[in-house]
């Protein structure tokens, strides 16, 4: 049977995608790179915003419109949230919750009928399924590998626990194994997870043991540490990725609101200024590295002075870039529920501000570094540097390398190599 996989939202889902080709694959089926002329329609869905859930209908309508004659699977955190909504839309055949992802291979290879469901309670001892994915966007330059899943936190606008279960992690020796495998053929590996910096709590162990071993016992040139919740930026974990010329500099800590009365209805756990400590010694210890943020416009009861209070404390910290999201109600979250509804077009204006304050700050990090060397990896297209900047390269070289680069100047998004065209800014 040939098969195809589309894979929708963050790299945890990408990575389970890469997972279940190599479970196809291992169960004699051929994968595609388009859906046209293939007997299965693989959709790996997100579930985390009403967006996402919406783009999965429209994508399950037009493979149906376009493929009629493949059978479609949806699969994913959608499909765990609302299995028989799905199941209720026209060409699906069999809808996998992340309880039964890893039997999809079986499930197709069994008996067929329409709408069929299989989906259930995630528990504690699910597998996790995960492979290591090449970003696209840097044309298989920069795999990224998914080494915790699942989630502890109760955070009351997140629907991830109830859709990936409690948190769970890839071995140590396995992760080990993982990486020299990949360090053999990529010059940089992104470390991932749902929430990377629980990895190993459930045996006791910590994230700055895990990497030390991997700088112990593998080859790999360059680490770079995905987002990690600010609490579990511990000293021990800054000061490794001080200290060691193979982990990027590059500190992603979620933030969401730096308004402490935000803070708590979101029951995150933490208070700004905990978090303030966190990303100060960050900047103290490393102090040209990438610091970036998630946060949210517009959460439940959010009133236009704690709008402010977050828009104080967000300029006060010394990001370099943000990802700022509108928020959306999740069905099942107790924040769905909440009074003190923001109405959309205050959620709207208010993610505006906040990009337009991330955009200043960007700007004025990159600027730091003209006339300056940086070390980055070339991509297709570019290079990224060690502390997550995007540089446009004088001359082409080939990909998957490290280099230090001489900075020239600005572009739009990103720098220039000197000796490449200039972007007046």
């Amino acid at each position: 049977m040939r098969f195809h996989i589309q894979n929708f939202g963050c790299r945890a889902a990408q990575a389970d995608g890469a997972a279940l080709e190599s479970l196809l694959a291992g169960g004699g089926h051929s994968p595609a790179r388009a859906a046209t002329d293939v007997e299965l329609i693989v959709l790996n869905t997100c579930t985390v915003t009403a967006q996402a859930d919406d783009d999965v209908r429209q994508a399950i309508r037009r493979a149906h419109r376009d493929n009629p004659l493949s059978r479609i699977l949806v699969t994913g955190c959608y499909a765990q949230r609302a299995p028989e909504e799905i199941a209720a839309l026209p060409g699906v055949d069999w809808v996998v919750g992340n309880s039964h992802k890893a039997e999809i291979a079986s499930i197709v290879s069994g008996t067929e009928y329409h709408g069929q469901v299989h989906a259930g309670p995630i528990a504690n001892d699910s597998p996790l399924l995960s492979a290591a994915i090449d970003d696209a966007a840097a044309d298989r330059t920069r795999p990224n590998l998914k080494i915790p899943d699942g989630c502890n936190n109760v955070c009351t606008f997140c629907i991830i626990p109830a859709v990936r279960g409690r948190s769970r992690s890839t071995p140590a020796d396995q992760a080990v194994d993982q990486v020299r495998e990949l360090a053999a053929r990529y010059r940089e590996v992104v470390l991932s997870g749902i929430n990377l910096g629980r990895w190993g709590r459930e045996s006791g162990l910590r994230l700055a043991g895990l990497i030390r071993r991997l700088l112990d016992e593998t080859p790999v040139e360059r680490l770079r540490i995905s987002s990690v919740e600010p609490m579990d930026f511990s000293d021990d974990l800054l000061a490794l990725m001080a200290a060691s010329p193979r982990i990027a500099h590059h500190v992603h800590a979620p933030l969401q609101s730096g308004c402490d009365a935000t803070l708590k209805r979101m029951k995150r756990r933490y208070r700004s200024r905990h978090y303030a400590t966190r990303v100060e010694t960050a900047r103290r210890w490393m102090p040209d590295a990438s610091i970036g943020a998630d946060v949210m416009a517009g959460f439940p009861g959010e009133t236009a002075e704690e709008f402010e209070e977050n828009r104080r404390f967000i300029e006060s910290m010394p990001f370099t870039y943000l990802h700022v999201f509108t928020y959306s109600e999740r069905p099942g979250t107790p924040a769905a529920g909440h009074a003190g509804t923001v109405p959309m077009h205050l959620r709207r204006e208010r993610n505006e501000i906040l990009r337009e304050l991330a955009a200043a700050k960007n700007l004025a990090f990159r600027r730091r570094f003209i006339g300056r060397k940086l070390s980055a990896v070339t991509l297709q297209t570019g290079a990224l540097s060690d502390n997550f900047l995007k540089i446009e390269l004088a001359v082409p070289r080939e990909r998957n390398q490290i280099h230090e680069l001489e900075i020239g100047g600005l572009t739009p998004q990103g720098l220039h190599e000197a000796g490449a065209l200039a972007v007046i800014r």
